[in-house]
């Protein structure tokens, strides 16, 4: 089997493999298959009989999927939003029972590495950030009509940057005069336009960040697919979900808690155990990379796994 690429490290691996629970005929959705380290691992638990659907809107990644498993009966890996994650099961394989869910979100090594995607400030290269780069807009297309309030709106919410206001007009000034094209341009603008430095992080960090969210609308394919995922588990199925941003924790953690909890009744009214239906249970706490972990692969340090289990 071709090597998984060594550009590519799947963050918080073991406690990934250990968290699905798989059976060894067991069937999982790795909706965001990337560069296949975790379907790798997976495949390693399963026995003949287990079986992956592997999911990726990036062309490229699935490209490398069809490479990286030709020989490999037990996966099937095909391209698609995880927001159409119910479509996609019962297009390729209908009728089967899922035992388990995994989402990894935000973007893979190998995308981030590479200049041509657009993606990182550390390499110059066009401003697209498209995880499907034949569908939707790009960075520059939208930067380039987008109006500087909405911009600094999208650069505070999903960067959490306190200079947005700042690099949004420093943006649109550039953008009229046909002076931003790459992502050197922008991320020297963006230096140019930040007055203080955070220890250990670039100064575009946060404005890429937010850009690049908005551009693949990845909040609302969170939102979309959580309540998929329980529509397709079978009953004691696990959802793993690692984060790598603290809005998209945040909505991981209110809708696992939410649905563990069950219906939700107004607060005055009186109700017993049998009357909420919780559907899931959680499993354990919060998972972060361990010092091991960040001292191999410093991306993880931003990744938080949470898990829940589908009751019966």
């Amino acid at each position: 089997m071709e090597q998984v690429d060594a550009g590519h490290i799947p963050v918080l691996s073991r406690e990934v493999v250990e968290a699905l629970n798989l059976p060894a005929d067991g069937f999982l959705v790795d909706a965001t298959f990337g560069r296949g380290g975790h379907a790798r691992l997976c495949l390693e638990r399963l026995g003949p009989n287990g079986r992956i659907l592997a999911i990726d809107r990036d062309p490229e990644a699935v490209a490398w999927g069809a490479r990286l498993f030709a020989d490999e009966p037990r996966i099937k890996v095909v391209r698609g939003r995880f927001s159409d994650l119910a479509r996609l099961i019962a297009r390729y394989v209908p009728d089967v029972r899922v035992d388990a869910v995994l989402l990894d979100l935000g973007v893979s090594s190998p995308q981030l590495d590479s200049a041509a995607r657009g993606f990182s400030f550390g390499a110059d290269g066009p401003l697209d950030m498209r995880m499907d780069p034949e569908s939707g807009e790009s960075a520059a297309d939208w930067l380039a009509q987008v109006e500087e309030r909405e911009l600094a709106r999208v650069i505070r919410t999903l960067g959490e940057e306190r200079y947005a206001r700042r690099i949004a007009a420093a943006i649109k000034r550039a953008t009229a005069a046909g002076a931003l094209n790459t992502t050197a341009d922008l991320a020297q603008l963006v230096c140019e336009a930040v007055p203080t430095r955070e220890r250990h992080k670039h100064p575009a960090t946060r404005t890429f960040q937010a850009i690049r969210m908005h551009v693949n609308g990845e909040l609302d394919e969170l939102a979309r697919v959580l309540p998929q995922t329980l529509d397709v588990l079978a009953g004691g199925g696990r959802l793993v979900v690692i984060s790598f941003h603290s809005l998209e924790d945040r909505m991981v953690k209110r809708f696992m808690r939410g649905e563990s909890r069950g219906d939700d009744f107004p607060p005055d009214m009186p109700v017993t155990a049998d009357m909420l239906h919780p559907r899931v249970a959680l499993v354990g706490k919060a998972v972060r990379a361990g010092d091991a972990e960040l001292g191999k692969n410093p991306r993880a340090r931003s990744a938080v796994m949470r898990v829940a289990e589908k009751l019966p």
